[in-house]
This record gives structure tokens, C-alpha cells and sequence, in this order.
């Protein structure tokens, strides 16, 4: 009879896992848990926005090569689980821009985005905003995805945020769609959905497009990973497009569209996970 190594868990996730309680205690759910490699600002002649140059087109379709292979190689080994995405059919529906949300809980959830999206069969791209220090900063394998996979880094730089959000506005006008991690923070394997931020509604409003937004779930299953702690099974959640309200005004239409948004995710963590949604942040006195 073989038997099978007890893998201890990673010290590194087990000290994220505390941080992460510590964060949602303080309610400091837009903060990162995790360190990044140190960043630089992000020149106007640092990035060329929706660059449309043969010798950028080549690196795209490269990088969009490996990074299929890769996570093709993922779910060979064994070393994530994807079900079929549920609700694929509203974005599969949309005929024009759109901006989707997400949950942010591990680097791959991109990679399973970019799978629900190629699923759909629509036309367009996907381009998903990223951190400006994931752009400017991420060296070897991830650093190419970064700037190569259709990708809008924002920056601290006025001059280039400007930049940053006329291409945003093209590729809605283009009928493409903008992922955007509304939560603004990534906190490894968090089960439940983080109170999210205006400013990707803001745009929507602002462009009169739809949000779509997604919720992806996630379960235990018998495999054990190398960091000690179960592979995780994925299901992709899709809703119903969210469209601006236009009986108000921008602020109340994003603010009205930013909570049918956390509705959405709420009922869906709670249906699949079987459990209210409930937080252990602190009250004010």
C-alpha cells in the first residue's frame, strides 16, 4: 500500500491567511495582503495604450500562446479544477462594450476571465485594468503577460492616467469589454466578496454601457497542492448585464449599479457556499 507524504502547509500562505483576518477585522478590504515587487511611476512614454503596431501584435499573439499553454498545463496536472462557467449567455448576448467585475483571490482568476470570455464567442477583446507596479515592475514570465495580454495599466501619473482613460473609453466605443477588479485588492483564496469601489461604474455610466458581473466560486477537492493546501475547484459565475439608470444622475446611477452589483455576488456566495454572508470587521463605538 503506497502512502501518500503529508505536505505541510506554506508558511507564507499560512501568514497571509492571518493577515487576511487581521485586514477583514480592521475592514481594510481594499488593501493588498500581499507584498509586490516595488514599483515606478508610469510615464506617458513609458506606454503606448491599445497598441496596434505589427511588432506589438506579434507579442501579443505570442504571449496569449504561452499564457493558454500554461494554464492548459494547470488544469492537466491537476493543479487547478475549472467547471463550466454559469450565466455565460449574458455576455455571450451583449452585441457592445461592456465593462465586467470580478472577484480578485489569486493571479489565475485572470486566466479563468479570459476562458469565460473566449467561451462566450463574442466579438472583441478583453482588456483587464492592472496595477501600474504589475506593469512597470513584474519581471520574467508574468511581467511579459502583464504587458502583453491586452492589458490597461493604470499610474499615478495624471499625465498618463489621462492616456490611461481615453483608451478605456476607445475600447468601450469599440464595442470591446474592460475587466476591472472593482474591489481593488487581491486577497488569496477569500471565499467571499469584498465591498466594492465606484469608479469602474463611474465609467460605465459615463460611456452608457452595462456592467456584467462575475463571481467566481470555489471548492476543496481531494488533491492536495505542493503549498499544502487542497487544489481548488473554480466556477465562474456570470449575471445579468447591469445597465445605467438614466432617470439620475452619473454619481446615483454608478452608486445604484455599484449595489445590484454586490447583490449579485452576495446571492451567489450565499446560495453556493450554503451561509449568509457575514464579516468579522469591527464596529465603531
Amino acid at each position: 500500500m503506497t502512502v501518500k507524504k503529508k505536505i505541510k502547509p506554506s508558511p507564507d500562505r499560512l501568514a497571509v491567511l492571518e493577515k487576511i483576518e487581521e485586514y477583514e477585522r480592521l475592514g481594510l478590504f481594499d488593501k493588498d495582503v500581499e507584498d509586490d515587487p516595488p514599483g515606478r511611476m508610469l510615464r506617458p512614454e513609458d506606454v503606448k495604450y491599445l497598441d496596434a503596431r505589427f511588432v506589438s501584435r506579434l507579442k501579443r499573439g505570442f504571449s496569449f500562446g504561452v499564457a493558454r499553454l500554461f494554464f492548459y498545463r494547470l488544469l492537466r496536472q491537476k493543479k487547478l479544477y475549472l467547471n463550466p462557467a454559469v450565466g455565460v449567455e449574458h455576455l455571450a448576448e451583449l452585441d457592445g462594450g461592456a465593462v465586467i467585475t470580478c472577484n480578485h483571490f489569486h493571479p489565475f482568476d485572470s486566466f479563468i476571465m479570459q476562458k469565460v470570455f473566449d467561451q462566450s464567442c463574442r466579438r472583441g477583446k478583453m482588456y483587464r485594468v492592472i496595477r501600474e507596479g504589475n506593469y512597470t515592475s513584474f519581471p520574467g514570465f508574468y511581467g511579459m503577460l502583464m504587458r502583453n495580454c491586452d492589458t490597461l495599466p493604470l499610474s499615478s501619473d495624471p499625465a498618463t492616467m489621462k492616456l490611461f482613460l481615453k483608451a478605456v473609453h476607445k475600447s468601450l466605443e469599440e464595442k470591446n469589454c474592460v475587466l476591472i477588479y472593482a474591489e481593488q485588492s487581491l486577497w488569496w483564496n477569500y471565499r467571499k466578496p469584498k465591498p466594492l469601489k465606484s469608479s469602474a461604474f463611474e465609467i460605465a455610466v459615463r460611456r452608457g454601457v452595462p456592467v456584467v458581473p462575475c463571481f467566481i466560486t470555489f471548492l476543496d477537492t481531494d488533491t492536495m497542492g505542493d503549498d499544502g493546501f487542497p487544489v481548488l475547484a473554480y466556477t465562474p459565475h456570470v449575471g445579468a448585464p447591469i445597465y445605467p439608470d438614466a432617470t439620475l444622475n452619473r454619481r446615483e446611477a454608478a452608486e445604484k449599479m455599484r449595489v445590484e452589483n454586490e447583490r449579485f455576488c452576495r446571492e451567489v456566495y450565499e446560495r453556493v457556499y450554503g451561509c449568509p454572508l457575514v464579516y468579522t470587521t469591527q464596529k465603531e463605538a
